[in-house]
């Protein structure tokens, strides 16, 4: 199963176009209720904002890739590489519900669930039957808002979230 095209777009744009999409990761099912965008040199809260580093490289390769990091020293967040290579660009997935109709709303709970960790950054979408998202089925109400838990581009509304589940 080949890449969806619309991963190459702007992180922006991306992060609006994953809400709805099934996400399938370590055989747990689950739509995307809830994301958060964040680009290269134009965005202060971007961990690519001041160049290319250790933690954040994988930001710079190509899009559909899985970056996990660790915040405050006890929660891994899950973001999906978007933009053309070269271009940094990442797409937070703040928020799931679980075919079961369980919400994990938070990147720490959605990662603790799906048992991600930092080595899983790297792993390619799509290339497995225990890693694939598809295109949504239909398009989700949702809204645009600040995103959260940062300090620096507050005024970019990029945290999407899904209005009815």
């Amino acid at each position: 199963m080949s890449l969806p095209p619309w991963l190459h777009e702007e992180a922006p744009l991306v992060a609006q176009k994953l809400l709805g999409c099934k996400l399938l990761i370590n055989n747990h099912s689950a739509v995307v209720t809830e994301t958060e965008a964040y680009r290269g040199s134009d965005d202060p809260a971007s961990h690519a904002f001041k160049g290319v580093t250790p933690r954040n490289a994988i930001m710079f390769d190509r899009p559909g890739l899985l970056y996990v990091y660790m915040i405050y020293g006890i929660h891994h967040c899950l973001n999906i590489t978007c933009e053309p290579s070269g271009s940094p660009a990442a797409v937070l997935i703040r928020g799931l519900k679980l075919n079961n109709g369980i919400i994990l709303d938070g990147p720490g709970k959605v990662c603790r669930h799906l048992d991600l960790k930092r080595s899983d950054t790297g792993r390619i979408l799509n290339q497995t039957n225990c890693l694939q998202i598809s295109d949504r089925i239909e398009i989700p109400a949702y809204k645009a808002t600040p995103r959260i838990g940062i300090k620096a581009g507050q005024e970019k509304l990029w945290r999407y979230l899904v209005t009815k589940h």
